[in-house]
């Protein structure tokens, strides 16, 4: 259990009482994977087991591996603020209750991938004193994978921040609310943003640093892709022409012409969404697979394969996470917001680019699109055929990666991950 679950269970009796209010209000008004993956669990039973037997693997519970980050006094004093949000409706309480639902149940759960593919690659010429036993793999790698997840969580909290601007809250008790909303959340955010880094340093690992530093980098720059409204929603832009070297400045993530994904070709809206999720994503995962396997002493080679597992599988999911308003029986249809910038809404939107019409409603306020009619007309395209194609090529390629790794309990608790998620 993490130590971000665990002030949001202790908020949980009064956070559900009030769960109504809390959705409408949220900032950011699409699914996010904190709220789409507890819809997922509903029609995925496997996950469960599939996380729970890894768990077994490698000897730990997912989410920051650690009890001190339970025993914190910052932890309890967080708490004790969140409380004073409780019928605020400020999107903090609707990452509280994602992170609550999330659990060990998903992809939030990015330490557990990176603690499965260090017992897969195992170690070479490392001291007996590094390593852990009991788990298979080093403590430096428990150290990496518990870094991964505070940096994602920090991530998800920061993103809960309110953009306040003049006239937006009219009346005082609100924007009290809204302010006091802020400064949790960005504290949170920093107090697990600091540890990651302080924890980070401790490897003395200089390679390690730069390698994660830069995913940091990326999770800001995935924030100014694209159009934006006023609360820093993403919209969909018009799709520029190809660019061949779009993927130049990220390391070992080249989607290049020739990598097709499979019958899938590169067009701009593929090339649009795989650089937003990749950035936003992608490259966290991907370093922290690389950089994990980097410190058991590996070569190059191997850790562009880890790299790539980790790249592949996030998008995997995140194209797992984009359908899920469009399966059958699902409430969107009757007018729920959810993300624009989803892979059936840009593969329909080159399609169909009259689409545009209606999302340019909400360039000010995402709000004031009309969510039930987009959600009408992309069902009747093609865009949640390519992005089931598109999710089943990912995981085809996150599959091929694990190849190179010797049969072990780990490469297959990792094959389960991705047949769970329904992708192979």
């Amino acid at each position: 259990m993490n130590s971000t679950s665990t002030i949001f269970r202790l908020l949980w009796p009064r956070i559900s009482k009030n769960s109504a209010s809390a959705v409408v209000c949220y900032r950011r008004p699409y699914a996010s994977s904190a709220t789409a993956v507890h819809n997922s669990n509903q029609q995925k039973p496997d996950w469960n087991r599939a996380v729970s037997e890894a768990e077994k693997i490698v000897g730990y519970p997912t989410s920051f591996l650690s009890l001190r980050w339970l025993l914190s006094d910052e932890i309890a004093n967080v708490a004790l603020h969140l409380r004073k949000l409780v019928g605020s409706n400020h999107p903090l309480l609707k990452t509280a209750k994602g992170l609550l639902y999330n659990g060990r149940n998903n992809m939030q759960a990015w330490g557990l991938i990176v603690l499965l593919i260090s017992k897969a690659a195992g170690h070479l010429n490392v001291d007996e004193m590094e390593e852990d036993k009991a788990a298979g793999v080093l403590h430096s790698q428990r150290a990496l994978a518990e870094v991964t997840e505070m940096i994602r969580t920090s991530h998800l909290v920061h993103n809960g921040l309110v953009n306040i601007y003049p006239g937006l809250y009219p009346e005082p008790v609100i924007l009290n609310d809204m302010a006091f909303g802020n400064k949790i959340a960005l504290l949170s955010g920093d107090y697990l943003l600091s540890n990651s880094c302080a924890e980070l340093a401790s490897l003395r690992n200089q390679d390690l640093v730069e390698l994660i530093s830069s995913a940091l980098r990326d999770l800001s720059e995935a924030e100014f892709v694209g159009r934006r409204d006023s609360q820093n929603n993403p919209l969909p832009s018009p799709f520029e022409p190809l660019n061949r070297q779009f993927n130049s400045k990220l390391p070992l993530n080249p989607l290049e012409p020739s990598d097709s994904l499979g019958n899938m070709p590169l067009t701009p809206a593929l090339q649009d969404w795989t650089k937003r999720n990749v950035l936003s994503a992608g490259s966290l995962l991907g370093k922290s697979c690389q950089g994990t396997l980097a410190l058991a002493g590996h070569g190059i080679e191997l850790q562009k394969q880890g790299f790539l597992f980790g790249k592949h599988l996030s998008l995997a999911w995140q194209a797992y996470l984009d359908l899920e308003p469009f399966m059958p029986g699902s409430p969107y249809s009757l007018g729920i917001s959810f993300n624009l910038t989803s892979a059936p809404v840009m593969f329909h939107l080159e399609h169909d680019p009259s689409l545009f019409e209606e999302i340019d409603k909400g360039v000010n306020s995402v709000q004031d699109v009309d969510y039930a009619k987009i959600h009408s007309i992309v069902m009747k395209g093609p865009g949640i055929d390519y992005t089931k194609q598109l999710q089943k090529e990912h995981s085809r390629k996150a599959m091929e990666v694990l190849e190179v790794f010797e049969e072990s309990d780990a490469r297959t608790a990792l094959s389960n991950i991705i047949v769970a998620m329904g992708g192979e």
